[in-house]
């Protein structure tokens, strides 16, 4: 392992000493979550009593939490949009007191093929750094061999283009990164520049490239896809990877513009040693994964509702390398910190964002302010929650729309995990099923057939669940060819899970209300073909994108449908 020099050793020395101070100021909160939660709540009132936003709803007025429901009712992004508008076009007095600095607008995909804009301000970005440094602090103490070591990370760029008043609109991850620490910035194996590259390929291939002769202690990217996609192209390409690490060059291929190659030209340097001992890994084990060139500490990413399926994969590219959620994070901001392996559970984000609990049961869009919320102290351990958030971006009773459960606590504050969204909810007939119960249920399958869990480079959990409205409603399972013929029975297995998982499903299917779940197979590579357009339609920072299992509801299939050639 190389060396590191004795400035970087003090410099990470006192960012280390800081960021433990963080965390236990942290924890410290979460004893007190609820005076924490109230305290937050006050000074995010005072930021915005000047707002346009804070006069018509009277934030002069409010003293405390029940007067702030009582004056705000809940709304989802639609709601906002009008005032985030205003503020897109320079108008910051909408939501913010008039002298307030917007620093960009966070990218996040939505519903539509729009995206969402929310507003980064200096207040926000420091409450992400904060949240950032007490989950990797925690992270680092519970893996001591990866302090000082190099980092594989996926960031898209903070200017993917400039709203009408001028400020830059993209990734949150790229203004981290652009505003990191140097001594931190040093052991990314990536440079900011690489975030440029548009061709997806090109930006995997690229980001190994940089990575592979590195001393990698840990690799951190949303979505745990991401990382099997980095582990596949280096494998897909091994010869030529190979060639570019002996050479000191990157593939002509490659499309990477000229100057972000000059940017990288400095990281390219020839290591002929590294290239004799990929070759005796490819030899020995005919392929070339991280787990063979790696020393990995841990891997970083979300494990939470559908991201759970990833894991039966990663032993393939990683071996047994420890998981670490990430926790449950949006453009809008921070909700979860886990500090464990293994688990979606994180500690409640106290200090970050001021939280209400829309109970599961009585979640409905359409009746928003008719619905009672609960402050964090008041959930229950076991049961299902939607959240609403009040932030530093102007989101006051925010409706994220995100379905979590309560797990235990930590102090007073819970902890929760991720389960799905709301629009990844299908019901034909009062059977509710979840995008989370279907991919269980296919977990479920997969596991009793002993199905592999990979073939020729296919992902096996790569379907589709779609709600069609017919005389006798059903589901219909869209599935790659290549799968398929793997599994025996396979609708009649995954409707028998789903029967198990859901009783409500169970009940509609034994009353005949639902008609069996039907098959349609696919042309191997369909699903993934498709994801590339829905994530080219859909946003314009690519690792937010999330395959969705469930479609919510009928008529989303139409571009999967077999069509039948005329006579």
């Amino acid at each position: 392992m190389k060396q590191r020099s004795l400035l970087d050793r003090l410099k990470a020395k006192v960012g280390r000493i800081h960021a433990v101070r963080l965390t236990r100021r942290f924890l410290k909160a979460a004893e007190t979550a609820t005076a924490t939660q109230d305290k937050l709540l006050a000074e995010m009132i005072a930021q915005g009593v000047d707002s346009d936003f804070g006069r018509e709803h009277h934030f002069g007025r409010i003293r405390h939490a029940a007067d702030f429901k009582a004056n705000v009712p809940i709304r989802n992004y639609e709601d906002f949009a009008p005032y985030l508008d205003r503020v897109r076009r320079g108008d910051v007095s909408a939501l913010f007191r008039p002298s307030e600095k917007i620093l960009m607008f966070a990218l996040t995909s939505g519903t539509t093929a729009e995206p969402k804009y929310i507003p980064i301000t200096q207040h926000v970005l420091a409450d992400s750094r904060r949240g950032w440094n007490v989950w990797g602090v925690k992270a680092l103490l519970d893996h001591h061999g990866c302090f000082l070591r190099h980092i594989v990370q996926v960031t898209s760029p903070m200017n993917d283009h400039s709203a009408p008043s001028g400020v830059p609109c993209g990734a949150i991850t790229g203004l981290l990164a652009a505003t990191q620490k140097k001594v931190v910035l040093r052991y990314y194996t990536s440079p900011l520049a690489v975030s440029r590259i548009r061709d997806s390929r090109s930006k995997y291939y690229t980001i190994m490239r940089l990575a592979i002769p590195r001393d990698v202690a840990w690799a951190v990217t949303a979505n745990p896809a991401t990382l099997m996609l980095l582990a596949r192209t280096a494998d897909d390409h091994r010869e030529q990877m190979i060639r570019d690490i002996h050479d000191g060059t990157l593939w002509d291929e490659m499309a990477v513009d000229g100057d972000i190659r000059t940017a990288l030209s400095s990281r390219l340097a020839p290591d002929p040693i590294c290239a004799r001992r990929l070759e005796q890994i490819v030899s020995k084990n005919g392929a070339m994964y991280p787990k063979h060139y790696w020393n990995l500490g841990y891997l970083a990413h979300w494990t939470g509702g559908t991201m759970g399926l990833y894991r039966s994969q990663f032993p393939l590219y990683f071996g047994d390398t420890p998981s670490r959620d990430i926790g449950l994070i949006a453009s809008e901001g921070r909700m979860s910190i886990p500090v464990d392996d293994g688990t979606p559970a994180g500690i409640l984000a106290v200090t970050s964002q001021f939280f209400e609990f829309i109970p599961a049961a009585d979640y409905s869009l359409s009746k928003r302010e008719g619905v009672a919320t609960l402050r964090s102290h008041e959930v229950v351990e076991g049961e299902e929650y939607f959240l609403v958030l009040t932030n530093r971006s102007g989101l006051y009773r925010y409706d994220m729309g995100d379905r979590v459960r309560v797990t235990g606590w930590v102090g007073q504050a819970p902890l929760i995990e991720f389960l799905s969204r709301d629009d990844h909810t299908a019901s034909l007939t009062g059977e509710k099923l979840t995008e989370d119960q279907v991919v269980m249920a296919m977990s479920r399958v997969l596991r009793h057939t002993g199905t592999a869990t990979d073939v020729d480079g296919t992902s096996l959990i790569n379907f589709v669940l779609a709600p069609r409205w017919e005389a006798v409603p059903r589901y219909r399972l869209y599935m790659e060819s290549s799968v398929v013929r793997q599994i025996d029975k396979l609708p009649q297995r995954f409707d028998e899970a789903l029967c198990r998982i859901n009783v409500e499903y169970a009940s509609k299917r034994e009353s005949l209300r639902l008609e069996a779940l039907e098959l349609t197979e696919l042309p191997d590579g369909r699903l993934t073909e498709r994801d590339r357009r829905l994530r080219r339609q859909r946003t314009r920072t690519a690792e937010q994108f999330k395959h969705q299992y469930l479609l919510p509801r009928p008529g989303l299939d139409t571009d999967l449908e077999p069509v039948t050639l005329p006579q």
